[in-house]
């Protein structure tokens, strides 16, 4: 069945035709389905937390849409709340966490398999969504990377340029490899997890690694990916995996080899005339239109839908956004997208 999946042909470096197609955050707050459900389940983490509703969630876009794939309904801040941190959400502004900037509340951060205790609603959701997809949609795992995840733990909350995780890194750098280290290993056992529970691909969102810059990208976010992609390939062989180094401008050349990755998703700073050039020859590449064409639609969402399709039909490619979908998107501009690239 797994051969007949077209992410997974994809994923494994064939062209096809018509590209499959999922969209980041596609199961979220654009979707008025999505609305009613989260104020069933009372609040954001409550959500995430709520295997059946949250695997509800997750299916209302395929069920809306016939994407190729369903991404699992979590968030990546759930890894750092089961290691211990205290995690909240503020209405309109995100959300919140108790910070890591010393060694003493390093100290009292967990590892290994007590996250596991926090995170079976997650593996339950997986295992429901393995039993309601449709047979042809492939269930997507995900996790943020230790990056990412370390910038939101050392400033408490999302910042605009990551400022106290570069911060901490030139202050107390034994502390910050510290905490990515911790992430690192947290983040095998969970996609790990993930994987047994019945996920058929995972991803690694590095939503900042576009801060890092020169030897710093090296280190902190290509060596993460690559040590987690090992891992992971070591465990589950088979089991493709798609890294996301946002915003990562000329070192997305490479990163497949570097890494090991099957797939790099690649944002829309980078034009998909360039992705074909520079990142696709390394192996299938994920991406890019730019999100603001969901809330804007009409010729121009067309046109720069086909320019994207046109720009990478010459290797292996997964059609996606550039970035997540916004919750001011319109629906209607979806299916517009989605349409235009099944070619209708």
């Amino acid at each position: 069945m797994s051969q007949t999946k077209t992410i997974l042909r994809a994923l494994a470096g064939e062209t096809l035709p018509t590209p499959p197609i999922w969209m980041m955050r596609q199961a979220g707050r654009y979707l008025p389905e999505y609305k009613a459900t989260r104020a069933q389940a009372g609040d954001f983490l409550s959500l995430c937390y709520n295997s059946e509703l949250a695997a509800e969630v997750t299916l209302q876009p395929i069920r809306r849409y016939g994407f190729d794939a369903a991404i699992l309904f979590a968030d990546i801040l759930l890894l750092p709340q089961a290691l211990g941190a205290d995690l909240w959400f503020v209405t309109g502004e995100g959300p919140r966490l108790s910070t890591i900037t010393t060694q003493a509340e390093f100290d009292k951060l967990g590892k290994g398999e007590m996250i596991h205790d926090t995170l079976n609603p997650v593996y339950e959701t997986v295992r429901i969504l393995r039993r309601e997809l449709p047979e042809e949609t492939t269930l997507i795992g995900f996790a943020g990377a230790p990056w990412t995840v370390a910038t939101y733990m050392i400033a408490g909350k999302g910042t605009p340029d990551q400022g106290p995780a570069h911060a901490l890194k030139e202050e107390n750098r034994p502390l910050f490899e510290a905490i990515l280290e911790r992430l690192t290993e947290s983040t095998i056992d969970y996609l790990s997890a993930q994987i047994d529970a019945g996920a058929e691909v995972v991803k690694i969102f590095d939503s900042w690694a576009g801060s890092l810059k020169g030897e710093d990208f090296q280190r902190y976010a290509l060596y993460p990916a690559k040590v987690i992609t090992e891992e992971i390939k070591r465990r589950h062989p088979g089991i493709p995996v798609i890294a996301f180094p946002r915003q990562a401008g000329d070192n997305y050349i490479g990163f497949h080899a570097a890494t090991g990755a099957d797939c790099v998703a690649v944002d829309d700073s980078v034009s998909p005339e360039w992705v074909a050039e520079h990142v696709q020859p390394g192996g299938c590449v994920q991406g890019n239109l730019a999100s603001r064409h969901m809330v804007t639609g009409g010729q121009d969402l067309v046109d720069e839908t086909r320019k994207v399709v046109d720009a990478l039909k010459n290797g292996p490619h997964i059609f996606n956004l550039g970035h997540g979908i916004t919750p001011d998107a319109d629906p209607e501009n979806v299916k517009l997208m989605i349409d235009t690239v099944r070619g209708a």
